[in-house]
C-alpha cells in the first residue's frame, strides 16, 4: 500500500441559482483535478445551488433541483474512480442544513451537515438553516427517489461522521466551523482523522486574508494532519466578493493555495502528501497521544478505496510555500475590479457610465474600472475562452479580441463631467486628463440650463427666488440650491447610460457607477438621490484614507500622473459659488466639521468597537488627550452622532456597493440600526458631560500633563465630591441638565445651564439624587448647513 495521496481543492465562481451553470463549473473541477492526479476532489460551501439563495433556501425547488444536479454530477464518467464531495442544501425531517455530500462511483457514502451556523458580519445563516447538534451521531436519510432509481441506494448516512478509505481517513468541517470556538478538527484530528475537509463561503474584508490562512495553518498544527480549504471566489449576486485562497496545509505548513482574486471561474490547486509525515507529526506530540488514547470514537462510513498507489516511491510530495498577502492598496484595484467584472457580465449590460468630477471618489471608481480592463486583457492572454466569450458579449462584437487595456477601457466606460457655473477650471481639466490617461470615452456637459429650468418653474409657482448664502440667502435657500444640482446630475447621469450606447451604434445600455465613500456615507455628507443614487458603487465600502492610498498606488502601477494633483487637491463637491478670483469656496472637511481622519476612527469605534456616545468619548479622550482637551473631544464626539442620527435615513437607499470595509454603515444586512433616531441623544450626551466635568478642570496640555497616578487620584476626589452622580448619567448637582425651553445643554456652557436649572420652574430635585428633566430639542439641532431637523 501506498503512502502519498494527491488532493485537490476547487475555487469556484458560482452564481446563486445558476444550477445549469453551477453545475458546469464543478464537473470542470473535477475533470481539471483528475487530469491532475488527484485522488479526492473537494469544492466551496453550497456550490451546487449558490451560497446567496438566501429566501429562495427556504423554496422547495431549490433542494430539488440541488439533488437534479448532485445526480449530474454523480452519473458523469468524470468521477469514475475517484472520491468527491459537493456542498449543497438538504433537507431532512422537515429541517434545512447546510451539508456536504460526499459520494464514490455513483454511491453515496455521507451527507454531513453543518454544525456551527454564521450569523456575524453579511452572514444571516441561522435564517435559512439549522445546525445539526448530534456530536458523533448519525441517522439514517431518506434519498429521493430520482437518486434511488440510478445507485439502488435507499438510505444514507446523515450526520456528523468520518469516510475511512482503506489507507487513510477524512472528516468534515464547514465554513464557520473552523472559526468556532469549539471546532470539530481538534475532536476529528484525536480520533484519528487525518485529512480535515472545509469548504467555505468566506468573503473579502480589507487587510483580513491572512486570518483565514492562519487559521488554516494553526489548525494543521496544533493538530496534526493535513487541512484542505475550499473557497468560492467572486460576485454570486450579493454585495460581497469571496475572496477564494482556496489552500492546503500540513503540520503547520502551508503547501498550496489559490489567488484572491482572479477572472478565472474555475481554478483547482492540488497538493501530494506523505501519510506517514502526518503520523510521525502525531506520534511526536505526546500530550496530544495521551488525549487521542482518551478520545471518543468518531462514527466512520467505510469506502472500499484507496487514495495512494502502490507504486508512489517516485512521486514528490509538495514543499511548503510562502504566499505573500496584498497589500490594501492592491486588494482595492483587484477586488472591486473582479466584482464589477462579475456584476456587468452577469447584468447584461455593455459597460458602465461614471459621472467623473475629477476628485478622489470619482476618480477612484474610474481607476477600478481601467483595473478591471487590464485584469480582462491579462485573462485573455493567458487563453481564459470564459473571459474572451464574455467580452465579446457584453461588447456585441464577436471578432473582438482586447489587447490593450485603454482600447478596452473606451469600449466600456463612459465618464462624463457634468459642470456648472460653481465648478472650477482645475476639476474639469483634472477630470480630462484622467479620462485620457484611463482611455474612457469622455463627455463633458452643463447642468447650468436644467438647473436655471427647475428655478424658473419654482418662481413661476411662487414667485419667489431662492439665492446662495454668500448671495444673501438663508441656509434652506443654499441647502436647496446645493441638491437641486445633485439631484440633476443623477437623472442626467441615467438618460446617458441608457442612450450613450445607441449613439455609438451599439446595443444595450450602461450601469451607472457609484462614487460615494464609506465614509461620507456614515456622516451622511451626501444629498439623497443625488450621483451617489447608482445601480452599483465599486467604492462605497471603503474609506476616503484608503482611497487616497490606493491613488497613490495606481499612479505608478497604471502609470496615471494626473493622480498626483488629484489626490493633492482639497476634497470639495463645488455646489456653491466660487469665490471671485475663481478660487474654491467650499471644502468637504469644512463642510462636514471633520476630517476624514476623524471621521474614519469614529467608524471604527461605533461598529467595530460597539461604542455608543459615551463609550466613544471615553476612547478619544485618551486616545486624542495630548491635542484635544475633554470638552473639545467631547464636542467632536457629539457633533459625530448628530449628523449621524439625521443622516442615517439616507442610508435606506445606499447604493449596493462591494463590501470590503468592516466599519461600513450598509443598512441593507450589515448595519442594522434604525434610521429614525432621536438626535439630540440627551441621555447619552448627559453621561459625556459628566465626565467632562469631572476631567476638565484637572486637564492639562500633554506638555504639563501630571503622571497617570496623579491624574487617578484627583479623578477619585472629584468623584468623591458628588456622590448623586453615581446613580445616573442625569445629575442636577453637574449643572448640564436639558431644560424644557427647546435648548440642548449639550451646546450650551455648564455654568449656563446651572443657572437655567436653578431658576426653571417645576424642576424638582429626586431622592435618588438626579432632576426629573423634560428634553425638547426637536427643531433645534441643525445640520451642516444649519437647517433645523
Amino acid at each position: 500500500m501506498g503512502r502519498k495521496i494527491t488532493v485537490a481543492v476547487s475555487t469556484l465562481n458560482q452564481w446563486a441559482l445558476d444550477f445549469e451553470g453551477n453545475l458546469a463549473r464543478i464537473l470542470q473541477s473535477i475533470l481539471e483535478a483528475k487530469d491532475m492526479g488527484a485522488s479526492y476532489r473537494t469544492g466551496p460551501e453550497l456550490e451546487v445551488s449558490g451560497y446567496s439563495c438566501e429566501d429562495h433556501f427556504r423554496e422547495p425547488d431549490t433542494y430539488l433541483h440541488s439533488w437534479e444536479v448532485l445526480l449530474e454530477i454523480m452519473m458523469s464518467p468524470i468521477c469514475e474512480n475517484m472520491l468527491v464531495d459537493v456542498g449543497m442544501p438538504v433537507m431532512h425531517r422537515n429541517v434545512a442544513y447546510n451539508c456536504r455530500v460526499a459520494f464514490f462511483n455513483r454511491q453515496l457514502l455521507l451527507i454531513r451537515p453543518k454544525m456551527a451556523m454564521c450569523d456575524d458580519g453579511n452572514y444571516r445563516e441561522s435564517r435559512w438553516f439549522t445546525a445539526w447538534t448530534k456530536s458523533m451521531q448519525t441517522e439514517e436519510f431518506l434519498l429521493p427517489r430520482m437518486i434511488s432509481q440510478h445507485t439502488g441506494q435507499q438510505t444514507v448516512p446523515f450526520g456528523d461522521a468520518v469516510i475511512a478509505t482503506r489507507d487513510t481517513c477524512l472528516g468534515y468541517e464547514i465554513c464557520e466551523e473552523l472559526w468556532n470556538v469549539r471546532s470539530k478538527h481538534i475532536e476529528m484530528s484525536l480520533a484519528g482523522v487525518e485529512v480535515i475537509v472545509n469548504g467555505s463561503g468566506s468573503y473579502m474584508e480589507l487587510r483580513k486574508a491572512h486570518i483565514t490562512s492562519d487559521l488554516i495553518r494553526n489548525a494543521s498544527f496544533k493538530a496534526g494532519g493535513a487541512y484542505l480549504f475550499s473557497n468560492l471566489r467572486g460576485c454570486d449576486g450579493q454585495r460581497v466578493y469571496f475572496n477564494g485562497c482556496s489552500a492546503i496545509a500540513l503540520n503547520g505548513e502551508l503547501l498550496a493555495r489559490g489567488q484572491q482574486f482572479a477572472l478565472q471561474d474555475v481554478e483547482v490547486t492540488l497538493a501530494t502528501i506523505d501519510l506517514e509525515e502526518i503520523r510521525a507529526y502525531r506520534v511526536s506530540l505526546r500530550s496530544r497521544c495521551t488525549a487521542a488514547a482518551n478520545a471518543a470514537n468518531y462514527p466512520r462510513i467505510h469506502c472500499d478505496f484507496e487514495m495512494s498507489t502502490h507504486s508512489d516511491i517516485f512521486k514528490t510530495s509538495t514543499p511548503p510555500l510562502h504566499w505573500p498577502s496584498h497589500t490594501p492598496e492592491e486588494e482595492i484595484a483587484l477586488g472591486p475590479a473582479c466584482w464589477l467584472w462579475d456584476y456587468l457580465r452577469r447584468s447584461g449590460q455593455g459597460g458602465f457610465f461614471l459621472p467623473l468630477s475629477g476628485g478622489i471618489d470619482s476618480s477612484s471608481s474610474a481607476t477600478i474600472v481601467h483595473s478591471m480592463c487590464r485584469q480582462i486583457v491579462q485573462a485573455v492572454q493567458l487563453g481564459d475562452a470564459q473571459v474572451l466569450h464574455d467580452i465579446r458579449k457584453i461588447l456585441a462584437d464577436t471578432d473582438y479580441t482586447p489587447d490593450n487595456a485603454a482600447t478596452l477601457c473606451n469600449r466600456l466606460l463612459v465618464t462624463c463631467y457634468m459642470g456648472s457655473v460653481n465648478s472650477s477650471k482645475e476639476t474639469r481639466r483634472r477630470a480630462a486628463q484622467l479620462a485620457n490617461q484611463l482611455g474612457s470615452y469622455h463627455i463633458e456637459i452643463s447642468i447650468d440650463l436644467a438647473v436655471n429650468a427647475l428655478l424658473g418653474i419654482f418662481n413661476a409657482v411662487t414667485g419667489l427666488t431662492p439665492r446662495f448664502r454668500t448671495q444673501g440667502g438663508c441656509a434652506r435657500q443654499n441647502l436647496a440650491l446645493q441638491n437641486i444640482q445633485s439631484r440633476l446630475r443623477m437623472v442626467l447621469a441615467y438618460i446617458f447610460a441608457q442612450l450613450m450606447l445607441w449613439v455609438r451604434n451599439r446595443p444595450g445600455g450602461l450601469l451607472v457607477l457609484g462614487s460615494a465613500n464609506v465614509d461620507e456615507s456614515l456622516r451622511g455628507y451626501l444629498t439623497k438621490y443625488d450621483c451617489s443614487s447608482a445601480d452599483i458603487n465599486p467604492i462605497g465600502g471603503i474609506s476616503k484614507t484608503d482611497l487616497r492610498r490606493f491613488l497613490v498606488y495606481a499612479k505608478e502601477k497604471y502609470n496615471l500622473p494626473v493622480l498626483e494633483s488629484i489626490i493633492e487637491a482639497p476634497p470639495t463637491a463645488e455646489l456653491e459659488p466660487l469665490q471671485d478670483n475663481g478660487e474654491l469656496q467650499q471644502t468637504d472637511e469644512q463642510d462636514m466639521g471633520m476630517t476624514y481622519d476623524e471621521l474614519s476612527e469614529y467608524g471604527r469605534l461605533r461598529k467595530q468597537s460597539f461604542c455608543g456616545p459615551y463609550s466613544m468619548f471615553c476612547r478619544l479622550v485618551a486616545t486624542w488627550k495630548g491635542d484635544l482637551s475633554p470638552k473639545e473631544v467631547a464636542d467632536k464626539v457629539k457633533h459625530f452622532f448628530r449628523c449621524y442620527a439625521i443622516n442615517r435615513h439616507k442610508m435606506t437607499v445606499l447604493t449596493p456597493s462591494v463590501h470590503a470595509e468592516s466599519y461600513s454603515p450598509d443598512d441593507n444586512r450589515f448595519d442594522h440600526r434604525p434610521f429614525l433616531y432621536r438626535p439630540n441623544w440627551s441621555w447619552q450626551f448627559k453621561a459625556i458631560d459628566d465626565e467632562v466635568d469631572k476631567l476638565q478642570p484637572i486637564y492639562t496640555p500633554s506638555s504639563m500633563r501630571p503622571s497617570s497616578d496623579d491624574l487617578l487620584l484627583s479623578t477619585q476626589r472629584s468623584s468623591h465630591l458628588d456622590d448623586s452622580k453615581h446613580s445616573s448619567p442625569l445629575s442636577s448637582a453637574s449643572g448640564s441638565a436639558s431644560l424644557d425651553v427647546g435648548i440642548s445643554t449639550a451646546a450650551v456652557p455648564l455654568a449656563a445651564a446651572a443657572a437655567a436649572a436653578a431658576a426653571a420652574p417645576g424642576l424638582a430635585k429626586k431622592p435618588s439624587g438626579y432632576s426629573k428633566v423634560h428634553v425638547n430639542v426637536l427643531g433645534k439641532i441643525k445640520d451642516r448647513t444649519g437647517i433645523p431637523v
